[in-house]
């Protein structure tokens, strides 16, 4: 993951937590050299052994650093490009300077792009304003429009926080039906006080049972009607596990270590998370950024995930899924007064064992080599079955979705 503007943005969210790693660098003009950038793209390639590896720039916002910039990333690219390599570039930005040319530039050379976008606009607006405060949806929502006329592939980045934390269903809902996104990324933001308070989180970030609920409401739409067709990287990840099969994110990973962060001064961090100076592995102008890779210091960041859980969590019927999520969310303390914690146990364990059902019914079908989707008929059918029984229960009885409560508080507030 490579920052060539470092953390220098042009917006201003209240729950970023890398504009503040601009003070790690007082002197510097927070751009990446060119001949930096020519070194790290060699580099790169040569510690590569696939046919196909993919070039990640974030920041900060990458586009600050202006198309020229990654132009010449392109023919740096393809000047050590080895023989049958193919080389691909990923992008994350805010959106608000994209136009016709950034959108062509990215179609040209098959830029997968990730913006930001927390939702309609006033959930959007909520946190992610400008330098002078001004709220950016209008701008963002433009961005997303010259992707789409210029068909660049892209996904959304949708954080979960405080303020959106009780609306998944509506988010969801916006970005599929009203913007016409087809890949979500839902994030959660958990910003650590590093003072210790009775809540050691700011009032900004999602709650762990609010993040799970925020699953739950998304996954409940997407399994009755978008299965095959919008892809939701957290259901994806789910499936996965459930198949057997490597997650391929690194927040559930057994162990992590795999996504080094770059800043601008070729300064490798352990993790985007961990850019700190005790994270700090070596910079590639001093050390060869293969070897950083497989430094011992960063070989025993990786291990440290899966070595210091929980017994809380080396136990839990979830952990095959979770692992117990990012390390940089691991500080509350188990049940029986243990450290390290997920913050979001809460609600990663009560989505996850929601899922469970449908999960391995999917998994089932795969791997009788049947699409998932047909899961969406038996919810259909499921559904009609239930609402038939609704009709014939009386307000105190039990309700027959089998929650334990009462009809009049359950389903009986509801509306199918």
């Amino acid at each position: 993951m490579t920052k060539p503007r470092g953390a220098i943005c042009n917006l201003d969210c209240a729950y970023c937590y890398y504009l503040a790693k601009e003070r790690l660098y007082p002197d510097s003009d927070h751009r990446m050299a060119d001949n930096l950038l020519a070194e790290y793209t060699r580099q790169f390639i040569e510690a590569q052994t696939a046919r196909e590896i993919t070039f990640t720039w974030q920041g900060g916002e990458p586009t600050l650093m202006g198309l020229d910039f990654f132009q010449q990333a392109i023919r740096y690219q393809q000047q050590y490009r080895k023989p049958g390599m193919r080389l691909q570039n990923s992008l994350q930005t805010n959106g608000v300077l994209l136009d016709d040319e950034w959108c062509a530039f990215f179609k040209a050379y098959d830029f997968l792009i990730g913006i930001s976008l927390d939702g309609p606009r006033a959930l959007h607006d909520h946190y992610r304003v400008d330098k002078g405060g001004q709220p950016t949806f209008d701008r963002v929502l433009r961005g997303v429009r010259f992707l789409q006329q210029h068909g660049v592939e892209f996904n959304v980045l949708t954080t979960v926080h405080a303020a959106n934390e009780n609306h998944g269903l509506e988010v969801y809902r916006f970005l599929r039906d009203e913007v016409g996104i087809r890949y979500i990324q839902f994030i959660p933001i958990v910003e650590h006080l590093e003072v210790q308070e009775a809540n050691p989180v700011t009032a900004r970030s999602v709650s762990g049972a609010g993040y799970g609920r925020f699953l739950i409401d998304v996954f409940e739409e997407w399994v009755r009607h978008d299965v095959g067709q919008v892809y939701v990287q957290m259901f994806d990840v789910a499936l996965a596990a459930w198949v057997g099969d490597a997650p391929g994110l690194c927040v559930f990973e057994e162990t992590c270590g795999a996504a080094l962060a770059m800043e601008h001064t070729g300064d490798v961090y352990s993790c985007d998370h961990f850019v700190e100076p005790q994270h700090l592995v070596g910079n590639i102008v001093d050390v060869p950024l293969s070897a950083i890779a497989v430094s011992d210091q960063q070989r025993a960041f990786g291990a440290a995930k899966r070595d210091s859980l929980p017994r809380y969590c080396r136990d839990c019927s979830v952990r095959f899924v979770c692992h117990g999520g990012c390390p940089k969310d691991r500080f509350n303390v188990t049940p029986d007064g243990e450290a390290g914690l997920n913050y979001l146990c809460a609600g990663y364990q009560a989505f996850f064992e929601h899922i469970r059902p449908a999960m391995e019914y999917m998994a089932a079908e795969l791997t009788r080599q049947r699409p998932p989707a047909s899961i969406m008929v038996t919810m259909a059918r499921r559904d009609a079955e239930l609402r038939e029984r609704l009709a014939h229960t009386g307000r105190n009885d039990p309700c027959p979705c089998g929650s334990g409560l009462k009809f009049k508080k359950c389903h009986g507030r509801r509306v199918m």
